[in-house]
């Protein structure tokens, strides 16, 4: 089906057009996934494991929503490195010069 006939088709709205696309074919963009290992104290995944339950999730759907909604705020309201943090997490002696460590790389 060519493109004009396929846009007529939409504009009509006279039948479906899911038939029409080859939807094997579709990917959606920035979504590919890669597996990476964090380590976490104990009472952080206490924690994490709480709050999941209490929303009804697992422990990996919170924290990829928490890292998500703190990276989109970095980016929308560029908050500090430290305030991007997963709340509730204190950041220790190490966390600090990791953070130090990544403002100086970003100049």
């Amino acid at each position: 089906m060519k493109a004009k006939e396929f846009d007529k088709k939409f504009d009509e709205d006279k039948k479906d057009i899911i038939d029409d696309l080859d939807l094997s074919t579709l990917e959606r963009p920035n979504q590919k996934q890669k597996r990476v290992n964090v380590d976490f104290p104990t009472w952080v995944i206490e924690s994490l494991d709480k709050e999941a339950n209490r929303i009804g999730v697992t422990r990996q759907s919170i924290i990829k929503l928490w890292l998500v909604e703190r990276l989109e705020e970095k980016a929308a309201n560029k908050l500090p490195l430290s305030k991007a943090c997963v709340p509730g997490m204190a950041l220790n002696q190490s966390d600090e010069s990791l953070i130090a460590g990544i403002r100086r790389a970003e100049g």
